[in-house]
């Protein structure tokens, strides 16, 4: 597919979606110049995904704080 662009700044979200889910790459012109909008070969990692581990953050046993009583603490 080949596009403006013009067109795409009027359809961005619609082309990008299209590219996402065919993997067809688009062609856009600009002035003399050719670009390309072609889907990476990678999947972006979900962020619970590249969250550090962090072993020393919670110290003791979790089931213990899960029945701590907060209720002086907790100011609405």
């Amino acid at each position: 597919m080949r596009l403006t662009a013009s067109r795409l700044r009027a359809n961005i979200y619609r082309i990008l979606d299209h590219v996402a889910e065919t993997g067809i790459p688009v062609e856009i012109t600009r002035g003399k110049r050719r670009l390309k909008i072609v889907p990476a070969d990678e999947a972006v990692p979900a962020r619970i995904d590249r969250l550090k581990a962090r072993p020393k953050a919670l110290v003791g046993d979790p089931e213990t704080i899960v029945h701590l009583d907060w209720s002086r603490e907790w100011k609405p």
